[in-house]
């Protein structure tokens, strides 16, 4: 669907022509591979991983923020293992836990306190300013 979409809005490649075609339980792996590959072709670097989690954890935040998904939701990833490197990116990654059972263990705090502070960490966050074009 993406390959789609990027072929339709004039991004277009020999490779994200195939991949466009391909059905959707093709090989997570292949598409992947198929995807570098077309980024490739199109001059497109990926960003290392460090940047890229710091674009998912601001990405994130903004969809907490405007209401695409709930606290709860954060805590499906190893999100604990995430290099940061601003006070606004640390204060809301330290709220998000391992699990959403252990938030009142791991960060001393009910769950009405814990989406208050998480939201406001999040406003923040979003706030903030950009750590690179495109994020």
């Amino acid at each position: 669907m993406i390959a789609a979409e990027a072929l339709a809005a004039g991004l277009d490649t020999p490779t994200l022509c195939e991949l466009a075609g391909w059905p959707r339980h093709a090989d997570v792996r292949d598409i992947r591979d198929a995807f570098e590959q077309a980024l490739a072709e199109s001059g497109i670097v990926l960003p290392d991983r460090t940047l890229a989690r710091r674009h998912a954890l601001r990405r994130m935040a903004a969809r907490l923020v405007g209401g695409e998904m709930a606290p709860a939701d954060l805590a499906t990833d190893d999100w604990w293992e995430t290099e940061v490197e601003t006070a606004a990116e640390q204060s809301f990654l330290a709220l998000i836990p391992q699990c959403t059972c252990c938030i009142e263990y791991t960060l001393g705090l009910d769950q009405q306190t814990w989406a208050v502070q998480l939201r406001n960490a999040a406003l923040t966050l979003t706030s903030s300013p950009p750590i690179s074009p495109g994020c």
